[in-house]
């Protein structure tokens, strides 16, 4: 049974919608393909009119978290305050504790590392366009970016919710004073 376009491509939108959230909460590995279209309201087999292999979800899954993150870092502005308020929501506890809803390279960095050149490429693309949303130069850039993604890792890894929060202030007191 053919589909007309529009509710072809809304499927398809859903389906990436749905995998990057549960790949960001539970990683590549954790999520099935069926808990996937499940989520999205589709039957396992309608997986394969949209993709081929799960890695192509993946990719598809990487860059469009990938964008949303950078429509987040634009939406701030690139400017000084710009960037206490996007750090203050960024290095926040509801981040933090809500992997799914947020940011893509903090989340899946360490497994896209291990994927395919095509995840990847599509990892990359995205941060390119994360960097390129903010007025500093490049390296500087790099390095908010890195203290961002650095400063939710450690707090998510450690057990101690009070080392926890005060990694998160730490970076974020850090990060503002730039």
């Amino acid at each position: 049974m053919r589909y007309p376009a529009e509710e072809t491509a809304a499927k398809h939108e859903r389906i990436v919608k749905e995998a990057s959230r549960l790949f960001r909460e539970r990683g590549f590995e954790n999520v099935t393909v069926s808990e996937v279209m499940k989520a999205a309201g589709l039957t396992h087999g309608a997986f394969y009119a949209h993709f081929n292999s799960k890695e192509e979800l993946q990719e598809a899954a990487v860059a469009y978290g990938q964008a949303i993150s950078a429509g987040r870092v634009r939406s701030h502005g690139a400017t000084k305050k710009g960037l206490k308020a996007f750090a203050a929501r960024y290095l926040s506890a509801r981040h933090r504790d809500n992997p799914g809803d947020g940011c893509t390279m903090v989340s899946l960095a360490q497994e896209v590392a291990h994927s395919t050149p095509e995840i990847k490429a599509a990892f990359e693309q995205g941060l390119e366009e994360i960097l390129s949303a903010n007025s500093v130069d490049r390296k500087e850039a790099i390095f908010q970016t890195a203290a961002l993604l650095g400063g939710v890792v450690l707090a998510r890894a450690v057990k101690d919710p009070r080392f926890s929060d005060e990694i998160l202030e730490s970076v974020r007191q850090k990060i503002s004073q730039r």
